[in-house]
């Protein structure tokens, strides 16, 4: 199906062609147990919440209510595909398997199921190419494309100069944390910086090791890529040795704010990327205490609204709503299958227009998602640690990445995953 011109489709005539007991499903694979519990229960009850929002206020999307099926994983890649497989004949219309672990796992049978999955700002970085992945979505940023922000805040932070610049990496020794050297490896050779990787093995709590030769090496910089309690000990490790909080910076899934508080004031100034907005002065938590948790209808305590990680789960609920929406539009369907949620995620068409009528302005960058291109603009920002106030801040606007050096990465990395699964690349127009 095209979606040059989508059909008119009143939110009336929706409604009207929906059958009475329809249902519009989709899946959590959760963790609120084990080592990542800290991150994965905020974002998990920022998922669930939006989608109690759109059932109480507005009767769910174009008329008919959502179902959230939840399946605790426990960050386990074996039970995730267990979770999966438990659940996709509920009717999942899309997957957001919260770990990369489990998305590799997930690529090939998504594929074979004809179910979309939504890696956003995780997962495998290829999959921007649709032509090769047909059913994942990584937008509105990857892992690559964080690596790239990153050195583009710093290019900004010196003159546009890194020449003879340190910068370390202190990664998750998972494919999670592994993901972005080979692109900070492509960058140091093209702007002229050292680059030291040291991982951390799970869950994270022993980090003496790495700390001190970052204290003998004395890099300029150091980048994480940590989850879980690894965040919580890398910061304090930092502290222990001095290193500039400034000049230390996570990328999005190490900067929440369950990463910082342990360290109290001493955190002040540590920064982490985000592809998404922070904090909770936005329209929709209004609607958010009055629809979800005066009513008693949260998925947790309600304790987690508007901090970090909640925002992101509610902003991949958002993101999954709007999808349904273009398909529904494109369909005149209102109980849309999974195989028009794959086409509605493909036409989909995020602009300052719809998050403001979400009650979200300004909540993401604006990105369009293409036949080819799955990943969006890969779009992210910078924010910071104010330990005064106990709260996030943005301190720089949305930035794009080096497409010059990350896409031929993409190209070269989906070929190889293409002749290794003898896949013929889609042609798209």
């Amino acid at each position: 199906m095209k979606f040059t011109k989508l059909a008119a489709v009143a939110i009336a005539g929706l409604m009207a062609a929906a059958p009475a007991m329809a249902e519009l499903t989709f899946t959590s694979l959760s963790y609120r147990t084990g080592p990542y519990a800290a991150g994965g229960i905020p974002f998990a009850d920022g998922y669930a919440d939006y989608f109690t929002l759109l059932n109480e206020r507005d009767g769910g999307i174009g008329g008919v209510k959502t179902r959230l099926i939840e399946c605790e994983t426990g960050y386990s890649t074996e039970k995730g595909v267990e979770c999966y497989e438990a659940t996709k004949g509920e009717g999942a219309l899309v997957y957001q398997p919260l770990s990369t672990g489990i998305t590799y796992q997930l690529i090939p049978k998504v594929t074979a199921d004809d179910i979309p999955l939504h890696t956003m700002g995780y997962g495998r970085t290829s999959a921007a190419n649709g032509k090769v992945f047909s059913h994942v979505f990584n937008y509105p940023s990857n892992y690559w494309y964080g690596a790239s922000i990153a050195i583009k805040y710093l290019l900004g932070e010196n003159g546009g100069d890194l020449s003879g610049k340190k910068i370390a990496l202190v990664y998750h020794n998972s494919s999670y944390g592994k993901e972005p050297i080979r692109t900070l490896e492509a960058l140091a050779k093209k702007h002229g910086f050292k680059l030291t990787t040291l991982a951390v093995d799970h869950p994270g709590q022993e980090q003496k090791s790495q700390w001190l030769q970052i204290r003998r090496e004395r890099p300029d910089y150091v980048l994480m890529w940590g989850w879980g309690v690894m965040n919580q000990v890398a910061i304090q490790e930092a502290i222990n040795i001095k290193f500039p909080m400034e000049n230390f910076i996570g990328i999005w899934w190490s900067g929440a704010d369950h990463d910082v508080a342990p360290a109290g004031a001493a955190a002040n100034g540590y920064k982490a990327l985000t592809f998404h907005a922070v904090g909770n002065d936005f329209p929709i938590f209004a609607d958010m205490q009055k629809y979800v948790v005066d009513s008693g209808k949260a998925a947790g305590a309600g304790d987690n609204v508007g901090k970090v990680l909640y925002n992101r789960g509610l902003y991949a609920a958002f993101l999954a709503a709007e999808a349904v929406k273009t398909a529904q539009a494109a369909t005149g369907t209102a109980d849309i299958n999974a195989s028009q949620m794959r086409d509605g995620m493909e036409a989909l068409n995020i602009t300052e227009a719809k998050m403001a009528a979400a009650g979200m302005p300004g909540f993401g960058p604006e990105f369009q998602v293409t036949c080819a291109n799955h990943g969006g603009p890969g779009s992210g920002a910078v924010q910071q640690y104010d330990a005064a106030s106990g709260s996030w801040g943005m301190i720089s606007d949305f930035m794009t990445p080096d497409q010059d050096v990350i896409q031929p990465l993409i190209d070269e990395d989906s070929a190889a995953y293409a002749a290794e699964n003898n896949i013929t690349p889609r042609a798209c127009n």
